[in-house]
């Protein structure tokens, strides 16, 4: 009977572990949701596309995956650099702004916006759902 009891308590108590678990990451899901609308436009890969030419184009990835493939036209500014270097940029001009998915693109934009940059784009799926024309650095590994 104590054994039972305590198997009980040990399922309740993963019970509660995991429903912890599951709030936690719906509720970091959903801020980084908010921040991704409160920061900036998120647009599809057509609507990149087609302001591309009026815009910054800036990929934040780290410079390795950049010169592996970018999207043509886009800067390197990986994010741990845009708080040093985010001045390059002009704040009368849209910056479209990508990743590889969704995680670091959200941290620029925020830093951006904090430096008086409004007219901000996020590429919806990032590089990685890209289809359009890409460069690829000729010596990249």
């Amino acid at each position: 009977m104590i054994i039972a009891a305590t198997g009980g308590n040990m399922w309740a108590s993963l019970v509660v572990v995991f429903g912890a678990l599951i709030i936690v990451w719906g509720g970091t899901y959903l801020f980084q949701r908010w921040q991704m609308h409160h920061y900036a436009t998120v647009i599809d890969e057509d609507q990149f596309a087609r302001g591309i030419h009026k815009a910054q184009v800036v990929d934040v990835r780290q410079d390795n995956d950049f010169r592996k493939g970018h999207i043509l036209g886009a800067r390197n500014i990986p994010y741990a650099y845009l708080t040093q270097q985010y001045s390059e940029l002009r704040k009368d001009m849209p910056v479209y702004l990508y990743d590889a998915g969704t995680t670091a693109v959200i941290q620029a934009a925020r830093v951006l916006y904090k430096h008086g940059y409004r007219d901000l784009y996020i590429l919806a799926g990032g590089y990685l759902e890209w289809h359009g024309k890409t460069k690829k650095d000729k010596y990249a590994d």
